[in-house]
């Protein structure tokens, strides 16, 4: 008869004890594998959605703050910049390193985000951009998939997936926005959703993209003239007399422009109003980042240090700041997970020596009766050596399949309240790693009991 059969038969004569010990072993390869799936999630949210962007240009200050709240939907920034940053600095420090008057040879594309405000339902973020952002990659290789249309009129809007979800919106739904955050003034005007995007797992699940033009036509939006103003120069740009002036026209010409916006008068197919909205002078219109993607990363490289050597704007590399932030905190936090995870297993590993050692008192008989029989010394210390793997093993497996069944149950979960889809099916490489530790351990674990079973007198017991 093989071993390891008589081995198992064994272990089913004392059916409670080694079930109880087996799954000692199942919970913690259950911990083990739901760290290192969770932890796999989280790595691929926090870079997946960087990729295909070369800079991201935002104010001064906080490259994590920017980065946060650009991509991640995390925070509001800190303030915003004159739209001259998008028209002037950025092509001039373009032209500056190709030598030509064509920026389009140092950037493939440059676009412009808004935020500040949320729906009034749900508080959803609400992000002002324009159609070409659904055209970038959102992850390596991944294009945005959307039922609808993109946002070309002034009040449309696309929604992410859980924003639709959950606030229960379609095509043809109309919300308010929120000024400034939840304590804020409800908006007038309706923005429209044209256009409802497929999940993607990343924070475009739970944000409300409407068009750029429109969140600068919602009354408040605009910058007062005196604000503009001050503005432009605490930027470092110089403002006429005569542009000063222009900025003041503009601006009193603009004073019931949200009266006359608010019935998407140019929305094809919607006659919400008689009066189309008048347009913004870009003097009086803000914007909170720019999203870059350079021709190559040596002119993404150049075109960063190009544009901080003045004092108006901040560029940086997402992947850099996101890199950073996953070695100094996610990764140390990955380490300690795992760490405690793998005290749970060594624990496990221990109960499963105490079993079998406290057993083999009561099994001396049993073994006596084994030698007499023919079996050798050797072939009892490898049936208990085949005991302690069988209950590592079968602990390990049906750990793997409990903690993949875990994220199964937690995965709409999370899902809904941090907006990150979660596949529990996803394999980690780290877990191939986990049968050899077990085989390890229980060799390590069955060795000691397996020498007293080598080494049990059959004459003595017998006669005991």
């Amino acid at each position: 008869m093989n071993l390891l059969v008589i081995a198992f038969k064994s272990l089913k004569q004392r059916a409670l004890s080694s079930s109880l010990t087996a799954l000692s072993v199942a919970l913690g390869i259950m911990l083990v594998v739901s760290v290192l799936v969770v932890n796999s999630v989280v790595d691929n949210t926090f870079n997946q959605r960087s990729v295909g962007v070369s800079l991201l240009i935002g104010p001064r200050g906080s490259d994590l703050g920017n980065v946060l709240s650009a991509v991640y939907r995390i925070g509001k920034p800190a303030e915003n910049m004159p739209w001259r940053v998008l028209t002037e600095d950025l092509p001039r420090a373009a032209n500056k390193l190709s030598r030509t008057d064509d920026p389009s040879r140092i950037i493939e594309w440059a676009i412009p985000m808004t935020m500040g405000d949320v729906t009034q339902e749900g508080s959803f973020p609400v992000l002002g951009t324009t159609p070409k952002y659904f055209k970038m990659e959102y992850a390596s290789g991944k294009k945005f998939r959307m039922k609808g249309e993109l946002p070309v009129n002034s009040f449309d809007a696309v929604i992410g997936s859980q924003v639709a979800r959950e606030n229960g919106w379609d095509i043809g739904s109309q919300f308010s926005l929120i000024h400034g955050g939840a304590d804020g003034h409800v908006h007038d005007e309706k923005f429209t959703v044209v256009g409802m995007l497929a999940p993607t797992g990343t924070a475009n699940d739970r944000t409300v993209f409407v068009n750029i033009e429109g969140f600068f036509l919602i009354s408040g939006h605009e910058k007062p003239p005196e604000e503009a103003i001050q503005r432009l120069q605490d930027f470092g740009y110089k403002v006429t007399a005569e542009q000063e002036a222009v900025i003041r026209e503009a601006a009193g010409g603009h004073d019931d422009h949200g009266h006359e916006g608010h019935g998407h008068g140019d929305h094809a197919g919607h006659d919400h109003g008689s009066h189309a909205p008048h347009p913004i002078p870009d003097d009086l219109k803000e914007v909170s980042f720019i999203l870059v993607r350079t021709k190559s990363p040596t002119a993404s490289i150049m075109l960063a240090a190009e544009l901080n050597e003045g004092m108006r704007a901040q560029a940086v590399n997402p992947i850099i700041v996101i890199s950073r932030l996953m070695k100094l905190f996610v990764g140390n936090t990955r380490k300690l997970l795992l760490f405690l995870t793998a005290l749970i297993v060594v624990v496990a590993g221990i109960g499963i020596f105490v079993s079998i050692y406290n057993s083999m008192s009561d099994r001396k008989r049993e073994i006596a009766i084994m030698r007499a029989l023919g079996a050798s010394r050797v072939t009892v210390f490898t049936i208990i050596l085949g005991e302690s793997l069988l209950l590592c093993l079968g602990g390990g497996l049906l750990g793997l399949v409990m903690g993949h069944g875990l994220v199964v149950v937690a995965a709409p979960f999370i899902e809904s309240q941090a907006g990150i889809m979660v596949n529990p099916w996803s394999f980690d490489v780290m877990e191939l790693v986990l049968f050899p530790v077990l085989i390890g351990m229980a060799t390590l674990v069955g060795f000691l009991p397996g020498l007293t079973a080598y080494r049990t007198d059959v004459a003595d017991s017998l006669n005991d």
